[in-house]
């Protein structure tokens, strides 16, 4: 278990109850964990509330926890993002288990980072926020009260790291950060968008199926540098096109 401790970070968007930070920092250290970021906290993460129900775990993961103000911001030098949902549809349907997480998070190298992220407690992720991650973890409930308390769900993910052992896999490609990945893709957009393939009233419709695309692709570095190249290359024969039809349009 000790290779996941080590690289996974656990983050919390926009919490509202100090009780449950606490509760969360409490039950990472009963597993082994110790990165904890925030983004937005709607509340003091280090109140009287949070720092009771964290125990010891205060004066550890509640002091040191970092806060974001954005999520691009706390997952940007994470390799894999792994966001929690309950909810499905047509931009939410690559998803895994808590028993799978110990098998996904071992497809990447010890030295590259995971980010375990969960949402607000009365409404999750957002579906933008979502299109950030690379794969989604489902937990099984019953339809008669399907939201779990915060708390509670983080510790149903944590516990199968200890319930499991890892796997070695020597030789395990890596993968490039989410911050490199999503310049890229917004390079993509700024690109399709001026080459007219993009709807200019909806461009997020189409980019989401590709950030689908490129998230199930597991991207490297190499491969994001060569995607870079590709979108510059456009640009150029663009402006070419746009400079021609200038003087064209002065003779």
């Amino acid at each position: 278990m000790a290779a996941y401790t080590e690289n996974i970070t656990l983050i919390l968007v926009e919490p509202k109850g100090g009780h449950n930070i606490g509760s969360i920092c409490r039950v990472m250290m009963n597993f082994g964990f110790r990165e904890l970021r925030l983004v937005n906290p709607r509340v003091d993460h280090f109140s009287k509330e949070a720092r009771d129900m964290a125990v010891t775990a205060k004066e550890t993961i509640l002091r040191s926890t970092r806060k974001f103000n954005s999520l691009e911001e706390a997952i940007a030098d994470c390799h894999l993002v792994i966001g929690s949902t309950r909810r499905f549809g047509k931009y939410r349907n690559d998803f895994i288990r808590p028993d799978q997480l110990v098998k996904t998070c071992g497809a990447i190298p010890d030295n590259q980072k995971i980010a375990l992220i969960f949402g607000r407690e009365d409404h999750g992720l957002t579906t933008s926020e979502l299109s950030l991650c690379d794969t989604f973890i489902a937990i099984d409930t019953s339809p008669e009260l399907p939201s779990l308390n915060l708390a509670q769900a983080v510790a149903i993910c944590l516990y199968e790291f200890s319930r499991q052992s890892p796997q070695d896999s020597p030789d395990l490609p890596e993968r490039a950060t989410a911050k490199s990945k999503e310049s890229m893709i917004q390079h993509m957009g700024k690109t399709l968008l001026a080459a007219g393939y993009l709807d200019p009233l909806s461009p997020d419709h189409i980019l989401k199926t590709y950030r689908r695309i490129f998230n199930r692709a597991g991207l490297n570095e190499r491969e994001v540098r060569i995607l870079h190249a590709l979108w510059s290359l456009i640009d150029r024969q663009l402006l070419e096109i746009k400079k021609d039809t200038k003087s064209n349009n002065r003779t």
